[in-house]
């Protein structure tokens, strides 16, 4: 996702007021992001291995690969900073989501003419601090494994031919590296580092400094409901929280952010209706839900709940994650019983990735499971 940070701007002039972005407009996962890289949450390794260039100023091409929102681009934006400075910033560097400019001719005509510029070597110093500002650039590619094969030979050339006065930051959002069998590109003359999804104490942490910084109350249960819908993606749990505040200040007067609001927001079906319907399939909860069933078969009352869960409109994909989840973490359910339910969320699956009916899917799916804890 392109920053903030390094959008283009008009060069100032007398005649020319400076383009001023409101603060409270900008989005918070913007406005926080590290400045340093001593501010990057969780990568602790990255963080110690790229503290030594700052003294060296001998910056590798590199890899960087792991889910989203773990710190990638935000590492490698606080690095050239703390490189560059503010002042050469925007001449030294460049950054391009390649899933977006991804073909031979951007490589050939964009990436190029700026690799092949050379820098002067200098030393920068702006509000009273000194910067190293090391004679190379820094291209950073987002999402690079998204470019056709023939933009990625013709990258890996450039990065061979330029590598004295440019740096590449390769960043790819999955967990492993790309297989064997991909271009060279990924696998010679990059430094890899793997960012993990940050752990349930860094989320927590980070989450309270921004409330505490926009002034916004949240208590231990809604911190716990950003971490679980987030799952480790940092820059999605502040999105989350940003607009949740948004939504309880616009109420008069406003309204005290609850841990429903964060699952509403993120499309998650809410605990106590999944913990409803899991009941009445057969499968025990924490919470004691009393279901009507005076008079009514089995069938009739899983049937009736299908169809309230169903007419809530939640996602049927996200209501049998949700039920997967709470099956395989399960502590009473034996092996045999949590493999037979994996095997009818495996075969739902599929069936709604075909286009199925999600309700139908969803009823065969609380049956078939109704059968198997039985």
């Amino acid at each position: 996702m392109a920053s903030f940070f390094n959008k283009p701007q008009a060069q100032t002039t007398k005649s020319t007021p400076k383009h001023v972005v409101d603060p409270s407009l900008q989005p918070w996962v913007e406005k926080y992001r590290p400045k340093t890289i001593d501010d990057v949450s969780a990568q602790e390794h990255t963080v110690a291995v790229l503290r030594k260039t700052l003294s060296s100023t001998n910056l590798p091409h590199m890899l960087f690969y792991g889910p989203p929102g773990t710190g990638k681009t935000s590492t490698i934006l606080a690095l050239a900073r703390q490189l560059f400075g503010p002042d050469n910033f925007r001449n030294r560097v460049l950054e391009l989501n390649a899933s977006d400019e991804r073909g031979i001719s951007i490589v050939r005509d964009k990436i190029k003419n700026f690799a092949r510029q050379t820098p002067r070597a200098q030393t920068a110093s702006s509000d009273g601090k000194e910067y190293p500002c090391p004679p190379y650039k820094i291209i950073i590619l987002d999402e690079a494994d998204s470019m056709t094969q023939d933009a990625q030979g013709a990258l890996r050339r450039i990065m061979e031919n330029y590598a004295r006065i440019t740096r590449f930051c390769l960043e790819i959002a999955n967990t492993h590296l790309l297989p064997t069998g991909s271009s060279n590109l990924w696998r010679r003359g990059c430094s890899k580092f793997r960012f993990t999804p940050l752990d349930h104490s860094s989320t927590s942490t980070r989450l309270t400094h921004v409330a505490s910084k926009e002034g916004v109350e949240i208590d231990g249960p809604v911190i716990e409901a950003l971490i679980s819908t987030s799952a480790g993606d940092l820059r999605r749990a502040i999105t989350y929280l940003q607009s949740a505040h948004r939504l309880s200040s616009s109420t008069q007067p406003p309204t005290q952010i609850t841990p429903r609001d964060i699952q509403e927001i993120a499309g998650v079906v809410p605990d106590d209706a999944i913990q409803d319907f899991v009941q009445s399939i057969g499968i025990e909860t924490d919470t004691d839900i009393h279901v009507d069933a005076i008079g009514k078969s089995p069938f009739e009352q899983i049937r009736n709940k299908v169809r309230e869960i169903i007419r809530e409109g939640y996602s049927a994909t996200q209501i049998l994650s949700q039920i997967h989840d709470m099956v395989v973490s399960h502590p009473t359910l034996n092996g045999k019983q949590k493999s037979n339910c994996a095997l009818v969320f495996a075969e739902a699956d599929k069936a709604l990735c075909d286009g199925a009916d999600e309700e139908l899917w969803i009823l065969e799916v609380a049956l078939r499971i109704h059968k198997a804890v039985a």
